[in-house]
């Protein structure tokens, strides 16, 4: 068996509402009229104007239009935008006077701020991108991760740098919310499996994203063949040309088994939609559902073996796992 490793990043999509402008800023307002219904009734105040009934009647009248216009979409965000800066102003001024919040309405009136602030800055700049965009109020940790799919072009979720070795074990390398180029991270995966081996895999199998100088020099040094075309023009003789040919349909085949392993983990183990509401749990359930995809998979590659021995090679195998 040849010393290999594969190694590749999905994204665990998280389970959130599609995240449109207008729905956030309603989301928002919802919220925040939550607060001042509190502060008023918990400390005897008297409710200041909020239009939520004007508000709530503009934004379903936005979203029961089937293809609004740039517009329509525009003029609906400028609505909601003011309707939330108002109720923020009188959150603030409530908390100014010495009224205390309850402590579940903290994290929501830190994350509605910034998320006013990122939905103020598009608006004005009529851009669609800012740094650390929030799409969900209830779960401010996710990020956009741009996948570049037909299907998918954007997906909601952690993204986790996961690697394959010749026995079919996965390991997550790096797994983060926030979007990154897991292209230097196939250095660090390197380097973890000669920690655990002893030695450097044989080949790396890899996309064309991590053959960058850095990575194929690293290769190099070390006496692992990278996956992938050489450098430089094709050898002469046609020999040479039809081996290396062989060898990277080689590698493609092989390769397949981590898109099947993320198949798997997502299929059947939970992986393709999380569920969980906090940044640890969530972390926690990718972490088992690598965990549940590496246990089924050594018990089929063991009953694997074990059909391929006679009956007493196979009973006595079977004693020895158990």
């Amino acid at each position: 068996m040849i010393a290999t490793q594969i190694c590749d990043a999905t994204v665990a999509p998280q389970y959130i509402r599609f995240p449109q402008d207008t729905s956030l800023l309603n989301e928002a307002r919802c919220k925040l009229e939550v607060m001042i219904d509190y502060f008023c009734e918990t400390y005897k105040l008297e409710k200041p104007r909020t239009y939520r009934k004007i508000a709530h009647k503009e934004y379903l009248a936005f979203a029961k239009s089937k293809k609004p216009s740039a517009d329509k979409i525009r003029d609906a965000i400028k609505a909601q935008l003011g309707y939330v800066r108002r109720d923020i102003g009188y959150i603030d001024g409530f908390m100014s006077a010495g009224y205390a919040p309850v402590p579940k309405f903290i994290d929501n009136i830190i994350t509605i701020h910034l998320l006013y602030e990122q939905q103020k800055h598009m608006f004005d700049n009529r851009t669609h991108k800012v740094e650390n965009r929030i799409v969900s109020i209830s779960q401010p940790y996710v990020r956009p991760i741009v996948r570049g799919k037909s299907s998918k072009p954007t997906e909601f979720g952690a993204k986790l740098h996961l690697s394959i070795d010749e026995t079919g074990f996965g390991r997550i390398e790096h797994i983060s919310f926030d979007a990154y180029n897991e292209g230097p991270l196939l250095i660090d995966a390197l380097n973890a499996y000669k920690y655990r081996n002893g030695c450097y895999p044989e080949r790396v199998l890899v996309d064309q994203l991590y053959r960058t100088r850095d990575n194929i020099k690293f290769c190099k040094d070390n006496g692992i063949r990278i996956s992938g075309p050489k450098l430089g023009r094709p050898a002469k003789d046609e020999n040479i040309r039809k081996k290396d040919r062989k060898t990277a349909a080689m590698d493609n085949t092989d390769r397949i088994e981590i898109e099947r392993y993320f198949s798997t983990a997502k299929r059947r183990n939970g992986m393709s939609l999380i569920n969980k509401k906090r940044k640890d749990t969530s972390l926690t359930a990718i972490a088992m559902s690598v965990l549940v995809t590496n246990i089924f998979g050594s018990f089929t590659l063991a009953v694997e073996e074990c059909e391929k021995m006679d009956f007493k090679e196979a009973s006595n195998r079977a004693g020895t796992i158990v």
